[in-house]
């Protein structure tokens, strides 16, 4: 069974940094993207950035900069290293999935998904 495990969501004041872990279960073989993404209450689900398996990596303009996807060598843990978070950062962040090789940074996408980890911001 495919597991997706997110830690290291909480509060923090604007400016601070956080780090997101995603303990990933899905076979390397099988997936071709994992993502961040992320809802804010009466929002819909948006995406903050990917990692292909080849490495390439992609961000939402609003996080450019800021934030930074990475793996650890074994491909197990998916990172989002969040930096000069701003209130407009709050929501609950989402690891996911994908076994499409043309994936994007959209939720249609990825087919497997985390149970989300809060992330509060204040100014």
């Amino acid at each position: 069974q495919v597991q997706l495990v997110e830690s290291g969501g909480g509060s923090v004041q604007s400016g601070g940094s956080l780090r997101l872990a995603c303990a990933d279960s899905i076979y390397a073989g099988s997936r071709n993207c994992l993502g961040w993404f992320r809802q804010a209450p009466g929002k819909e689900r948006e995406g903050v950035a990917l990692i292909k398996a080849n490495g390439v990596t992609t961000y939402a303009d609003s996080v450019k900069d800021r934030f930074t996807i990475s793996q650890d060598n074994t491909k197990i843990t998916l990172f989002l290293h969040m930096n000069n978070l701003k209130p407009g950062d709050t929501a609950t962040y989402y690891c996911a999935a994908s076994r499409d090789p043309g994936c994007i940074l959209h939720p249609s996408y990825f087919s497997y998904w985390g149970q989300g980890t809060q992330v509060t911001v204040s100014s």
